[in-house]
């Protein structure tokens, strides 16, 4: 079977998406599922000369946003005459942009199903991008985008139960399939006697609160240096690492310094995710995550593989991760609330030791090779004739 996908981003943009892709095109190779996948050239993406099921298309940058590409719409429009010696059984899109649209007139090309992933939830991010904009108008801009490309399709994969909801709502008619992306969970068994702290200039003694992701201002970390200077008036010895990169970078590390922590909180910034970020979480005490806006939370998964426990507020997709409570603890969605939580699960190693033996076997059910295969299942259930 040869699937086509298409996305307007992948790596070296580090996010969800191009997490998700990766990891669903590893385990599908295990699956006899040939995956050719279209994205952006970067200009900067490390030696893929070995991998020949990547086509990286000519992008330009984007005024106002560095990190992400705009596929040449002359290279899209030519697709059909790039590609008119392969075989495609589905055409999977992952991105609600130009892959959107091209995915939609090469499946109509050649009559084969079109799907897609609807990975973001867009309608809690546009406030934060285009503030200029009134809320309720840029939810119903959102809301109608949505209904339309989706119902455009032949079925629509969800990360989670909260987002299949919401498409729902917004009136979409199409099947939808909750798969969410597995994890690596190998990756994540990183030995936990390591140097990480001292290498990267951590206190070596102090109980370690972590959040690693993209760091943007839909990540509602504002709120959680909020949640940890609280924390710190409770326990003064606690630390918090964030490591990560994004547009809310420069005004969270204003925001410590205003708010006296800069002896407190750490900036790490991206970590190698095969290498570095595995060191990372082990060399952690507790994972801290008050985002709002998740579609699923994969690293909330990661660090449980890791055995590291988890605080953080059951919103959205990662209410199916946390709500379980398995290496997990539900954190309200209030300042003082989280960082007493906080707080108090740095001082009681009885209890993270438990939190760390619950999430580690919990993290096993959500392993990629399972996901992979449900994927491969879905695939040949639509392409059937």
């Amino acid at each position: 079977m040869h699937i086509l996908m298409i996305s307007d981003v992948y790596f070296p943009r580090i996010n969800g998406v191009s997490t998700s892709i990766q990891t669903f095109r590893e385990g599908l190779a295990e699956e006899n599922v040939n995956v050719t996948l279209i994205a952006p050239d970067y200009n900067n993406a490390e030696n893929e000369g070995d991998d020949a099921g990547l086509l990286r298309l000519p992008a330009r940058t984007i005024p106002f946003d560095p990190e992400d590409r705009l596929m040449h719409g002359s290279h899209l429009r030519r697709l059909p005459q790039t590609l008119q010696d392969q075989h495609f059984d589905l055409i999977h899109v992952q991105t609600p942009f130009a892959a959107h649209y091209t995915g939609l007139k090469l499946a109509k090309h050649r009559n084969i199903p079109c799907i897609a992933t609807y990975h973001t939830h867009f309608e809690e991010y546009f406030h934060h991008y285009l503030p200029v904009m009134p809320r309720p108008m840029a939810r119903g801009i959102t809301r109608r985008l949505a209904r339309s490309q989706c119902n455009a399709l032949n079925a629509v994969i969800v990360p989670s139960t909260a987002m299949k909801n919401a498409l729902h709502d917004y009136g979409v008619t199409r099947p939808m399939h909750v798969l969410p992306t597995g994890i690596p969970l190998a990756q994540f068994s990183a030995d936990t006697e390591n140097d990480f702290r001292q290498r990267h200039n951590l206190p070596v003694d102090r109980p370690l609160a972590l959040f690693v992701g993209r760091v943007a201002h839909e990540k509602n970390l504002h709120f959680l240096l909020e949640a940890m200077q609280h924390a710190l008036t409770l326990n003064p010895e606690i630390a918090l690492v964030i490591a990560g990169e994004g547009p809310a970078l420069n005004s969270l590390k204003k925001a410590t310094r205003q708010l006296g922590m800069d002896g407190d909180v750490f900036f790490l910034g991206y970590l190698d995710r095969k290498q570095e970020l595995p060191l990372c979480y082990a060399a952690a005490d507790l994972f801290v995550f008050s985002s709002l806006t998740e579609t699923q939370g994969l690293v909330l998964l990661e660090a449980m593989a890791a055995g590291l426990p988890v605080l953080g507020i059951p919103a959205m997709g990662a209410a199916d991760i946390l709500n379980p409570q398995l290496g997990a603890v539900c954190a309200p969605n209030e300042r003082k609330g989280f960082g007493s939580l906080m707080a108090e699960l740095l001082t009681d190693t009885a209890r993270l030791a438990k939190l760390s033996t619950e999430g580690r076997e919990f993290a096993q059910t959500w392993g990629a090779p399972e996901r992979a295969r449900q994927l491969a299942h879905l695939y040949r259930q639509i392409a059937q004739p």
